[in-house]
């Protein structure tokens, strides 16, 4: 057994996200068009005498570091699958931003299943570590594969999508976080009474990301959840408009919020993006990041002092 395993994985934005209306079970059916950016969690398994988990790096005071973490949650789920106690210490090096809709959670949860997977050879295939993500949570398969997919279902069930080329993004990480299930319950009350058509995803979207257009992707980006982010937190819509302003070919609520992403023509572009929402004291800080990025994987080489490089 190894002594020890690290997995990178990355975050992600919501491209499209189309949201259907309540099922009976309390989910939505979705058409979530993902994709992965290059902001990156590093998740280290360790044998231990029982299972704990610690976090380091921003926000992670907010991270809770008992058996409701979805990274001890996978570890948990792997191990009853296979007899294993699981007697693992779980560090997590956070760098994807806490409950800002960028799924860092899932990311977590993902990271860890795959290390655990590592660390005790369980042989387990991709099709069963996809099944276990997606008991996990609606976005964790995601954050297992990476690059770009299309889920439907809540989200869980994935189509690889191809991209043509690299996205620039700017991220506006706001004060505090939202949670993605009173944004769904938010998204039930707005729409109480409505016709919510069936969630599909566009042609053209997809047809952007293929060709890697960079113009036609922002004019194809959407979110049904945005209305309902913006009605639990207004100011959000003035981080949305110095994005604008600052010449973002467009912005949006990614996923549940509150972290808002604009898509930039280019490197040089996204960097005065992110200059003029810094200034415009709308948000906590910004991040620049492009995209697809790789999912999860075990990293091989700790010698940079940091797990993977880009």
């Amino acid at each position: 057994m190894s002594e020890s395993v690290t997995v990178r994985v990355p975050a992600k934005v919501n491209v499209q996200l189309a949201v259907g209306a309540a099922r009976p079970d309390g989910f939505h059916d979705l058409a979530n068009v993902f994709l992965a950016v290059g902001l990156y969690d590093e998740i280290t398994v360790t044998p231990a005498d029982e299972l704990r988990v610690t976090c380091a790096g921003p926000d992670a005071a907010q991270v809770p570091l008992d058996a409701t973490n979805l990274a001890a949650r996978a570890a948990i789920a792997l191990a009853g699958r296979y007899g294993i106690e699981p007697r693992v210490h779980i560090h997590i090096d956070k760098d994807i931003p806490v409950a800002g809709g960028m799924a860092g959670g899932s990311a977590d949860g993902a990271g860890a299943l795959l290390a655990c997977d590592a660390l005790w050879s369980t042989g387990a295939g991709r099709d069963e570590l996809l099944a276990i993500c997606a008991d996990l949570g609606s976005d964790v398969p995601f954050s297992l594969v990476g690059g770009a997919a299309l889920g439907v279902g809540r989200g869980e069930q994935l189509t690889p999508v191809e991209t043509g080329g690299t996205f620039h993004w700017v991220f506006a990480v706001a004060d505090g976080g939202l949670s993605t299930p009173a944004v769904y319950r938010e998204f039930d009350r707005l729409t109480a009474g409505m016709a919510v058509p069936e969630p599909v995803a566009s042609p053209v979207l997809l047809e952007a990301l293929r060709t890697g257009d960079t113009k036609a992707l922002a004019a194809a980006l959407s979110n049904g959840l945005q209305p309902a982010a913006l009605s639990l937190r207004p100011s959000l819509a003035d981080t949305l408009a110095a994005g604008t302003g600052a010449g973002a070919l467009a912005a949006l609520v990614s996923g549940s919020g509150p972290t808002t992403a604009f898509l930039a023509e280019d490197e040089a572009s996204a960097r005065t993006i992110a200059d003029a929402l810094t200034a415009s004291a709308t948000c906590r800080e910004t991040r620049v990041a492009v995209s697809p990025a790789t999912g999860a994987v075990v990293c091989a080489d700790m010698s940079t002092g940091r797990c993977c490089a880009p």
